[in-house]
Parts: C-alpha cells; structure tokens; sequence
C-alpha cells in the first residue's frame, strides 16, 4: 500500500496562502487545469507529491542581474 497523503481543496488553498482559491480549484478542475486530483464519490482530494511536482512544474527561474560597476572610492 502506497503512503500517499492526500489534502482537500480547503487545505491546498491554506497550502498557497490563500492566493489560490478554493473556487479557482474547482474552475481549474471543470477545465482540466492546474494540479492533478483524485476525485472519489463527491470527495475531491489532491496528493501532495503531485502538488509538489506542480510546484516544481511552475518554479520560475530567475536570473542574476547586471548591475553596472559601481565606483568603490578606489583611485587607479
């Protein structure tokens, strides 16, 4: 038996701080967007390693900055 751990749509929206709806779950789910679920009678669960592999899906990478040489004081 797998050790999966599953959470409800309210906790994945605590999960995200709120900035992800429990009603923008349930739009994403009627369009087959956002993380993959598991839907069993009426529950709606979301395991957590697909969450996590939903984070790293939409990690964004950013890159160092150029930031112009700045005069430290020094004379040449």
């Amino acid at each position: 038996m797998s050790d999966n751990k599953f959470l409800t749509a309210e906790e994945v929206s605590e999960r995200y701080r709120g900035s992800v709806s429990v009603g923008t779950l349930r739009n994403w789910r009627a369009m087959r967007i956002g993380p993959t679920f598991v839907k069993i009678g009426k529950a709606v669960l979301y395991p957590t390693n697909e969450l996590d592999a939903w984070d790293q899906k939409n990690t964004v990478s950013c890159r160092a900055s150029k930031r112009p040489n700045v005069d430290d004081g020094k004379e040449a």
